[in-house]
């Protein structure tokens, strides 16, 4: 089965969602790492330029998915080669290109305009026009089941038109969400019978809430492509969430994907949070509560025998069962997550309760850990007795100062290092970034090897936001160093102070683990 992502483009015309070049390249490295066959980076054209600059920097990344630019066919009575939208995708010279065209005669007289005859002619000439230029073609039918379902001949015959002239994948488009399961099986089946030489796709929309479906029952009648995005997120209702298409792919249809199914978990947590949108904790297969049990008989029978209740065992996802109002559950699950760290720990280690304690008072404040397994390390490694102190920050300042000349910012520090008192200060260009240039400055002077961190992300969430601008507010920012990768948190009423809380433990996760494991030959 060929699996084509398309959240950095559909997924990016999400209500409250707006991806920037740095945020599309990252999730690009999560996809190819999860093993998608396609990432469909976005719609070059005139009046975005970053959509090429994501083109022009991802070639750089040396991915194994193959990147696609999505557009749509030439416009009515015109030549390909004068068609802006088509030159557009040859400019950014992406590995294929995906071009959607109309099916449904609906859109063919009051949308564009035109008949179904000039309809197909821009079809098969955009089609033919790319393809000369050497580029693999895939053709999105779109409204192809509302075309289908008013005129079946008509539908059919553009697909004819696109494969014919070059496109090695036709995708059937659901495109308002609107069809049933059992009308798309039917309709899929007889694109199937009718092009056995093509490879037939799916790409669904939930308006309906049905776009899982719709997409599942597809590949039951003979699709071999499917589209979707991570989490579902899209335009409207969103789309086919990926997570749960390819869950169900692998373990209920028995397709064999040749993805590693643990990283779901990490990939649907690491989209929601690049796209700063709140996890759903009920999603299936890696939702929080997609293995939680609240006690009683439910909460007896999974710990005797987990698949009285449990249709898969849920670290296979990268999940964790979880008994809500069972302290031993509890204790299973950090325990898990303490050893995993390298910690000594046994179920009846008294610690463990006072730990879980603590890590549920810090839940309660608004922290959340899932995407920030170096602060949960350090919460662990203090509640342990184990001090990870090479530094401790004294006192900071910030001065953000305004006029008509612009904004500027500086920061002091004092630090204790060894007992050494150090007194550093630097500009930036904002409060958070004049802080962490004074506070680098600093630990640059005793730990040389902190001028290979970068920081490689920095996000803001309100936690309580009806108390507005007094809001309470989680940062998190993601660090990279050695070829590794590490994420902390801070929470606070003062963006200023949760930044900081989240910069130090960010600083001090890389003295702890990564430092000190090389010098030990960890």
């Amino acid at each position: 089965m060929i699996i084509y992502d398309t959240t950095l483009r559909d997924g990016n015309q999400a209500f409250a969602v707006n991806f920037s070049v740095e945020d599309k390249l990252k999730i690009a490295r999560k996809l190819d790492e999860l093993g998608v066959h396609y990432i469909e980076g976005g719609w070059p054209n005139p009046t975005n330029p970053s959509e090429l600059e994501f083109f022009k920097r991802v070639k750089l990344e040396g991915l194994s998915a193959r990147i696609a630019a999505f557009g749509m066919t030439k416009r009515p009575r015109s030549r390909p080669e004068e068609d802006q939208n088509l030159n557009h995708l040859l400019e950014a010279e992406p590995d294929c290109i995906t071009i959607f065209g109309k099916t449904w005669k609906l859109h063919v007289a009051r949308v564009l305009e035109t008949t179904p005859e000039e309809n197909l002619a821009m079809i098969g000439g955009s089609i033919e026009y790319i393809k000369a230029h050497g580029y693999e073609v895939i053709y999105d039918a779109e409204h192809f089941f509302d075309g289908y379902k008013d005129d079946p001949s008509y539908a059919l015959e553009t697909l004819r038109v696109a494969f014919e002239s070059g496109a090695e994948q036709i995708v059937l488009c659901d495109t308002r969400g609107a069809s049933l399961p059992t009308e798309v099986f039917k309709a899929t089946e007889e694109v199937v019978r009718k092009f056995p030489r093509a490879v037939v796709g799916i790409h669904a929309h939930n308006d309906k809430g049905l776009a899982t479906a719709n997409s599942l029952f597809a590949l039951m009648a003979g699709a071999r492509h499917v589209q979707g995005t991570i989490n579902g997120i899209g335009e409207r209702c969103g789309n086919a969430d990926l997570i749960e298409v390819l869950g169900n792919a692998e373990l209920s249809l028995g397709i064999r994907l040749g993805i590693d199914l643990s990283a779901l978990s990490k990939v649907s947590s690491y989209v929601y949070e690049i796209a700063g949108l709140t996890p759903n904790d009920r999603q299936p297969f890696v939702g929080k509560c997609a293995f939680a049990h609240k006690g009683g008989v439910h909460g007896h029978a999974v710990l005797k025998c987990p698949e009285a209740y449990e249709f898969v065992d849920p670290s296979i996802l990268g999940g964790s069962r979880f008994i809500l109002v069972s302290s031993q559950a509890g204790r299973a699950n950090l325990l898990a997550k303490a050893k995993e760290f390298g910690y000594d720990l046994e179920r009846d280690d008294p610690r463990l309760a006072r730990i879980l304690e603590r890590v549920k008072e810090m839940e309660g404040e608004g922290y959340h850990f899932e995407n920030a397994d170096a602060t949960l390390d350090l919460v662990l490694a203090r509640s342990l007795g184990i001090d990870p102190r090479y530094f401790e920050i004294e006192g900071w300042r910030v001065i953000v100062s305004g006029g008509k000349g612009g904004v500027s910012s500086e920061s002091t520090v004092k630090l204790r290092v060894d007992g050494e008192e150090l007194l550093t200060a630097s500009e930036g260009n904002g409060p958070v970034n004049a802080f962490d240039l004074a506070l680098r400055k600093a630990l640059g002077s005793k730990y040389r090897e902190l001028s290979k961190v970068n920081l490689v992300g920095y996000r803001v969430r309100e936690i309580d936001v009806e108390h507005g601008t007094a809001a309470k507010v989680r940062v998190h920012i993601e660090f990279e160093a050695d070829g590794r990768r590490w994420s902390t948190i801070g929470v606070s009423t003062n963006i200023l102070e949760a930044s900081k809380e989240a910069l130090e433990d960010g600083y001090l996760y890389y003295l702890y683990r990564i430092r000190d494991q090389k010098r030990s030959g960890g």
